[in-house]
């Protein structure tokens, strides 16, 4: 049977539960995000305490770098799990935090050579540093959360790159923050414990994906 455009367009009208609102655009969407993210860290950080040799640390054209390079990745992977919600984005967007990504481990793997020529091999000297898995959970429950509910208004095209993204945002962004008041710099410390907190958290919220986005009619059902 032939349906008429005008007609499929009246039946899908009478069937609309609500009206539907149009979502800001993405770049809208991540300063409504950082507007959310931005105060909770500052908070964290108030209370944990400034690290006292951070006006050291402002010098330092490689912690800045590096600094810098996660805030990046924070940004782009948070404007990319934005447009991941929306149809008809270009595909090139969602590989947006590859080139910041790529940069902030570039950095990192520097520091870690420099280390080397500089104290030899007692300068990798690996140390456990459990403090930074619940440290970066702590200072990134608000940016993940937020970013979760304002994903959830989107269109769950592809749910675990989406979410995968805002994880990758957040922890990120914590990341970032956790650095403001934690002491350990060493780059191969940072790699192991920060970064791959970062890759833990990123693949998790990847895992939950399709749990945390689905289509509202399905829900409803």
């Amino acid at each position: 049977m032939i349906v008429k455009t005008e007609d499929l367009i009246i039946s899908l009208a009478a069937d609309a539960r609500a009206p539907t609102e149009r979502l800001w655009p993405p770049g809208g969407r991540l300063v409504i995000w950082l507007a959310l993210s931005l105060p909770w860290i500052a908070l964290v950080v108030a209370l944990m305490g400034l690290r006292p040799d951070l006006a050291d640390k402002l010098k330092e054209h490689g912690w800045l770098l590096e600094q810098g390079a996660a805030l990046a990745v924070a940004l782009t992977a948070a404007m990319a799990a934005f447009c991941a919600v929306v149809p008809g984005r270009p595909v090139w967007e969602r590989v947006a935090p590859v080139l910041p990504l790529l940069v902030w481990f570039g950095t990192l793997s520097v520091g870690c050579f420099n280390e080397l020529l500089t104290s030899g091999a007692q300068g990798l000297q690996f140390q456990t540093d459990w403090a930074c898995l619940p440290g970066i959970m702590m200072v990134g429950v608000v940016p993940g959360v937020a970013m979760a509910l304002m994903l959830r208004r989107g269109a769950p095209m592809t749910p675990v790159l989406s979410i995968g993204l805002g994880g990758l945002a957040a922890s990120a962004l914590a990341d970032f923050g956790l650095r403001l008041f934690h002491t350990t710099d060493a780059s191969l410390m940072v790699i192991v414990w920060q970064v791959g907190t970062v890759a833990l958290l990123t693949m998790l919220s990847a895992l939950l994906g399709r749990r945390l986005l689905r289509w509202r009619h399905r829900l409803a059902a």
